[in-house]
């Protein structure tokens, strides 16, 4: 390797390392956050180790708070709705890039035009849709309302755009219709995109809190995980280390399914349009 090629692997590792410190040194700290006592959470000048080692922290998560339910609800409401954005998505998707209808275009650039539109905006009529329904304070309003979303159309039909037209046509000529062709053709080739969809998705519903805010009352029964974090401050103070400590579990399957799926996200970033294809 030449000097200039060796200068930049050099940059660019360095570069990798650097970015990698930056986003993970918040993780560590609320980790060992989560091991002090209380008191010591907010200490000026911060120290990393507190006075003692409070694993039972972890523990008193799950009695100060109804923190499993609020796991259980997170994973209910993220993969029910991972299911019907891929669903909506992947035919969506289809329908924009492969099928030829009149106003296609047209639709599509009004159906981009929604990612325009900021949530704070929505959560109004969106809520009043809900109450038409009968839906709230129930699990299809923590679902439905954020399922139809323009990102998850736009990838998948970028992703689509790039199989090749010759195996649909090949598949017709053997008898196949544009239903079959794209349930036994294109959507099996569509995995690497419909991880990062999923990924994308879960974390969207996984980290929401200002929708579950407004649309359930009963929090102790339907609350998730972001609704659950709150609920370790009040109005006699908050507790700091627990808080910390019920962050840090909620980060775990989140984590889990990033590093599951990394193989799938790389491909699939690569390969949808989001890496600059």
């Amino acid at each position: 390797m030449s000097t200039s090629g060796r200068w930049r692997s050099f940059v660019a590792h360095g570069t990798a390392v650097v970015a990698a410190l930056l986003f993970i040194t918040p993780l560590v700290y609320a980790f060992f956050s989560a091991l002090k006592p209380s008191r010591e959470v907010l200490l000026a000048p911060p120290a990393l180790i507190g006075s003692e080692v409070r694993w039972g922290n972890f523990a008193e998560v799950f009695t100060f708070a109804p923190f499993t339910t609020y796991i259980i609800n997170s994973f209910l409401v993220s993969s029910a709705g991972v299911l019907v954005v891929l669903f909506v998505s992947a035919t969506a998707g289809y329908a924009f890039a492969r099928l030829r209808w009149r106003g296609r275009d047209v639709v599509f650039v009004l159906f981009l035009g929604t990612l325009m539109v900021p949530q704070e905006v929505l959560v109004i009529p969106m809520f009043v849709v809900m109450q038409w329904f009968g839906w709230v304070d129930s699990y299809p309003a923590l679902i439905f309302p954020w399922a139809f979303t323009a990102f998850g159309t736009f990838l998948m039909r970028q992703f689509f755009r790039g199989i090749p037209y010759e195996l649909e046509e090949a598949a017709r000529v053997d008898g196949a219709g544009p239903v079959r062709a794209f349930t036994r053709i294109v959507l099996p080739l569509a995995g690497p995109a419909l991880a990062v969809l999923a990924v994308f998705t879960f974390l969207n519903y996984w980290n929401s809190y200002l929708w579950p805010l407004i649309a359930v009352n009963d929090y102790a029964t339907l609350g998730t995980l972001p609704i659950g974090l709150a609920s370790f401050s009040s109005q006699t103070g908050t507790r700091w280390d627990l808080q910390m400590a019920a962050s840090v579990i909620s980060m775990i399957p989140t984590t889990i399914l990033v590093i599951a799926l990394q193989r799938h996200l790389v491909k699939g970033i690569a390969t949808s349009g989001l890496g600059g294809r």
